[in-house]
């Protein structure tokens, strides 16, 4: 099982604290919730991130392209037909 690195250091006792303080300041029909909201919130970021990367991606294969175009224009030879 993997854990991360930060909560490779959290034991039982601390964890069970930790949802005791959580269940005290929020009240326990509140944490359901907020951790729907949590992971719901973790679905966009992810969400996002893997829009960003294609973004990222797109941006990188045009600049390729632009940068082969220019390359070939300065020695004279007829650009390759970009990839769709």
């Amino acid at each position: 099982m993997y854990l991360h690195p930060i909560l490779a250091f959290i034991d039982m006792p601390i964890l069970i604290g930790i949802v005791a303080l959580g269940a005290l300041l929020f009240g326990a029909d509140k944490l359901p919730k907020l951790a729907r909201s949590a992971g719901q919130a973790k679905k966009e970021f992810m969400l996002g991130q893997m829009e960003a990367d294609e973004i990222a991606a797109k941006a990188r294969e045009e600049a390729r392209a632009r940068s082969e175009a220019a390359a070939s224009a300065e020695a004279g030879t007829p650009p390759a037909e970009p990839k769709p």
